[in-house]
């Protein structure tokens, strides 16, 4: 709760300020209407956005596999005027808990300098490269984060 943001569930009610979100931040790499709708409303999945005021500035959607111990940040985006101010970071963080598996995986634009600070930043290393995963045909680079839980007490 830096910056005078906090961050809360979000859901259905949230679909227009996401699809907006969505757009100012990734342009043609926005997800369809359906695809926003399923990660609002799918079970199981996290759900989290960052708010000042009932402004919506920012979205993470977690998609945990418990089978596999792996987690996949399926969205990160905040709007471009609150960028640098910690909202990314406290996104990635809280989505990372409340998905709690030991591993947790992303993938990112090669071209996205920001983003691949923000992951380094947090642990993430490349593990895997998706050959000209973007409509414009740009690779997306696979990054995964070990997470380290701490000792169970009792």
């Amino acid at each position: 709760m830096q910056s005078g943001f906090i961050l809360t569930g979000a859901g259905l009610g949230d679909l227009n300020a996401l699809r907006r979100l969505e757009q100012e931040c990734f342009g043609g790499d926005a997800w369809p209407l359906w695809d926003l709708i399923g990660v609002l409303i799918l079970p199981g999945l996290v759900r989290l956005k960052a708010v000042i005021g009932s402004e919506m500035i920012g979205f993470v959607g977690g998609d945990p596999h418990p089978a596999e111990g792996v987690g996949w940040v399926a969205t990160l985006g905040v709007l471009p005027a609150y960028r640098r101010r910690g909202v990314a970071s406290a996104l990635l963080q809280a989505c990372e808990k409340a998905m709690g598996m030991p591993t947790i995986r992303l993938s990112v634009r090669r071209s996205n300098l920001a983003a691949l600070q923000l992951y380094h930043n947090h642990g993430y290393h490349l593990v895997d490269v998706w050959n000209a995963y973007y409509f414009d045909g740009e690779d997306a680079l696979v990054l995964e984060k070990k997470m380290q839980f701490p000792p169970k007490s009792g």
